[in-house]
């Protein structure tokens, strides 16, 4: 584990009554930094019961997404329990859910139930379509987040198949979207002493960020060409094979290319007119790919990226992810270490990727047992109240 320290968030405490991974993700970025983060659950969670586990409910994912927090067991549709819930909201300074509206109506656990308990809690509610949408309420999942924000559309042009990301994008930018949305919410908070609803759909998330560079000539009225960025949609857009591996080189210039066909042996390449003028004319992209793929098995990775560091062409070896640990860059800046977890024994854990000068992060606890600090948490909250 990474050296204990307070964390930019000391003093801020979360609640985490979300499922699966994007609010459990968002939430525990914020104990990464320093936040107290409870997790209120029941033994019914995916993430605790999926594949890859040494004993039941501490999965690989649920280890990836429950660090720096402590359980709490509670049956919400238990009146004890649920007012026990209550006690724990009524002191805490942030709430994440995930839960449809309708559940969280039943469970007297919106927002307009919470807000007159605690007037300054921040209550960040991500679900997959806006409340005030006709989807509000319908099931979402990384895929048909996928779907509904263009990014289907986007793979399909450039693949030719309407194929999912194979990653939970949607799931893992709305994860960032709530952090930043709680981070700028407390400062009001801490302005104003008021807390308030934040509404972040999955939907809206990742239509937003596809767009940035998607919406292309669409941007203007009338449209000046079509949606789609032409680079990332263009079929020679993708990663080469070197003599001994993969890697992605990245030519960006004309003294990039010239270089770059140089080292391959290709002295005609370089004195390619394509090559020679003051920019790269876009059309001559699909045809400059084809080549960096013919050029690429010249020399080794290793070479390459002495090649290229010596030229500044952007290039990187393609991580293989059975073989990160090995990786130079990744072990120097421990951004996946084996730790010895309390319970599970040794675990690989993921490095906090953000580094602060003062005030850094840390990974002060690796995740808990379903439950296990019930017990220690409500004791605290009773000595709170007595003081």
């Amino acid at each position: 584990m990474t050296e204990t320290t307070a964390g930019p968030l000391d003093g801020v405490r979360v609640i985490d009554l979300s499922t699966v991974v994007m609010g459990p993700y968002a939430a525990q970025i914020l104990g990464d930094l320093g936040a107290d983060v409870v997790k209120i659950e029941s033994p019914s969670d995916t993430v605790r019961n999926g594949s890859y586990h040494r004993s039941p409910g501490m999965t690989a994912l649920s280890l990836n997404v429950n660090r720096n927090k402590r359980s709490v067991a509670l049956n919400l549709k238990d009146e004890t329990d649920h007012q026990r819930a209550l006690e724990l909201i009524g002191a805490a300074d942030v709430l994440i859910t995930n839960m449809r509206p309708g559940a969280l109506s039943r469970l007297r656990l919106s927002y307009d139930d919470l807000a007159e308990r605690n007037p300054g809690l921040v209550y960040a509610h991500a679900q997959g379509f806006r409340g005030d949408s006709d989807r509000a309420g319908h099931a979402a999942y990384d895929e048909t987040i996928q779907a509904s924000s263009g990014l289907v559309d986007v793979a399909n042009r450039a693949l030719g198949k309407p194929v999912y990301l194979p990653t939970i994008l949607g799931d893992k930018v709305s994860s960032l979207t709530i952090v930043y949305s709680v981070l700028a919410a407390l400062v009001h908070r801490n302005k104003t002493g008021a807390g308030q609803y934040v509404e972040v759909p999955m939907t809206d998330t990742l239509i937003a960020f596809n767009l940035v560079e998607h919406l292309a000539g669409r941007v203007f009225e009338p449209p000046l060409g079509p949606s789609g960025f032409p680079l990332s949609l263009s079929p020679g857009h993708r990663a080469v094979a070197t003599k001994d591996g993969l890697a992605c080189v990245i030519p960006y210039n004309p003294q990039n290319f010239r270089d770059f066909f140089a080292a391959a042996g290709r002295p005609d390449l370089a004195a390619d007119p394509r090559v020679n003028g003051e920019v790269i004319d876009r059309a001559d992209n699909d045809a400059l790919a084809e080549l960096i793929a013919d050029c690429a098995p010249a020399l080794t990775t290793d070479e390459w990226a002495e090649v290229c560091a010596k030229h500044s062409i952007p290039m990187a070896p393609v991580l293989e992810l059975d073989r990160a640990d090995e990786d130079p860059y990744v072990a120097e800046g421990h951004l996946l270490d084996v730790v010895e977890h309390p319970t599970e024994g040794p675990i690989r854990t993921v490095g906090i990727p953000v580094r602060f000068s003062a005030t850094p992060g840390s990974i002060r606890r690796l995740a808990p047992r379903p439950g296990q600090d019930t017990e220690e948490v409500f004791a605290e909250l009773r000595e709170g109240s007595k003081s």
